[in-house]
């Protein structure tokens, strides 16, 4: 369900793609020809990557295996102890919001992150969300690699134009009164979402926090696990 979403872009009378007026410029463009969901340096990449698997030089089981590590368990692991911090030291999470940077560069048993890390907060009033509209820039160093679904251009589509029906896909649903607001990340500003904290979670260690801290959470395309969902 997460994994592909329509292709459908809403269009001007010349048929122009329309983004919504939450989306700031990029810096950077990328050509997709042809229907690819490529840039040209993921195709040369990929390219590369074959040949050099080709002739031996490399093994695409071991290249799998370190891409599956920094997608689903090294880069969301970080985030995840930014946010169970931020839950638990006001302090913390006061220095987060204020330079998410600093903060998370401070905790130091983490990756440093560049200088452009910006953290925004779920509130039962206000949901945030992040997409990049033009390519994927994504705050690696605390998430990880980015999803597929993320990298899609149906959803850096439209996740601007109808952000309520793309959480439903995702399997979220928020009061009507919530506001959604969409975050467009570029190669200088990355955004990490710090989701709600469960109730009934009261006096809980960081490390338990963690586990309830999803990757989607901090993107804002879900929430953070129930106290009786996590793993």
């Amino acid at each position: 369900m997460c994994e592909h979403f329509p292709a459908l872009l809403q269009r001007d009378e010349s048929g122009v793609p329309m983004a919504s007026d939450d989306d700031h410029s990029h810096t950077h463009s990328h050509d997709h020809s042809h229907g690819s969901e490529l840039s040209d340096m993921q195709v040369r990449v990929r390219s590369l990557e074959t040949v050099l698997s080709e002739k031996g030089y490399v093994d695409p089981a071991a290249l799998d295996a370190i891409v599956e590590a920094y997608e689903t368990r090294i880069g969301p692991h970080n985030g995840a102890q930014v946010v169970a911090r931020a839950w638990s030291d006001p302090a913390f999470r006061e220095a987060l919001l204020e330079d998410a940077t600093k903060a998370v560069n401070a905790m130091g048993n983490l990756s440093p992150v560049g200088s452009h890390l910006i953290a925004i907060e779920n509130t039962g009033a206000t949901h945030n969300m992040v997409v990049c509209t033009l390519c994927s820039c994504y705050p690696w160093e605390v998430l990880g690699l980015p999803p597929t679904w993320y990298k899609s251009a149906a959803y850096r589509s439209r996740a601007v134009i109808e952000p309520r029906k793309v959480l439903s896909d995702f399997g979220v649903s928020l009061p009507e009164e919530t506001e959604i607001r969409v975050w467009d990340s570029t190669a200088e500003t990355r955004f990490l979402v710090v989701p709600r904290r469960p109730a009934g979670t009261e006096g809980w260690s960081e490390e338990k926090l963690a586990a309830l801290v999803t990757r989607n959470s901090m993107v804002g395309t879900g929430l953070a696990l129930n106290p009786g969902d996590a793993p």
